[in-house]
């Protein structure tokens, strides 16, 4: 068989990315490998995006670790910003601890009504303390 010739119109050089006559295409080829990494690259970054709030939390083992989650995944499947947002700023922020003050007062105020003071929070599973009335109340 004899080598096939370039057609006489033909210019002298043809550039790389025109397809052959045996059917390669290494423009499409290259475009299809970039395109596929490209789009696997961009779920990666997103993941990874949307994960912050999380790792905030985990790291500081943050107390509401659950709520910054729930809220990260809401703006992952939303696509709400404001989701995302409000998970980050939980996650950045650790709320004051309003019980130890209140547990105080509570027990400051039942000493001074001569009640037994307990030192520890009450077992939530517990029976409620019976209420006892002083002489002469109704």
């Amino acid at each position: 068989m004899e080598a096939q010739a370039i057609h006489p119109l033909a210019p002298d050089h043809i550039p790389g990315y025109v397809a052959g006559a045996d059917g390669s295409d290494v423009l499409f080829t290259a475009m299809t490998i970039f395109g596929i990494v490209l789009i696997i690259g961009l779920g990666v970054l997103y993941l990874t995006l949307h994960s912050i709030p999380e790792r905030m939390a985990h790291k500081s083992s943050h107390p509401q670790l659950q709520i910054v989650g729930i809220l990260a995944l809401l703006a992952l499947f939303t696509h709400n910003n404001l989701f995302w947002v409000a998970a980050v700023l939980v996650a950045g922020f650790q709320f004051p601890d309003m019980l130890s003050p209140l547990q105080s007062i509570a027990r400051s105020l039942a000493s001074l009504a001569g009640r037994p003071v307990e030192a520890e929070i009450p077992d939530p599973d517990a029976p409620p303390p019976a209420f006892h009335h002083r002489d002469g109340e109704a």
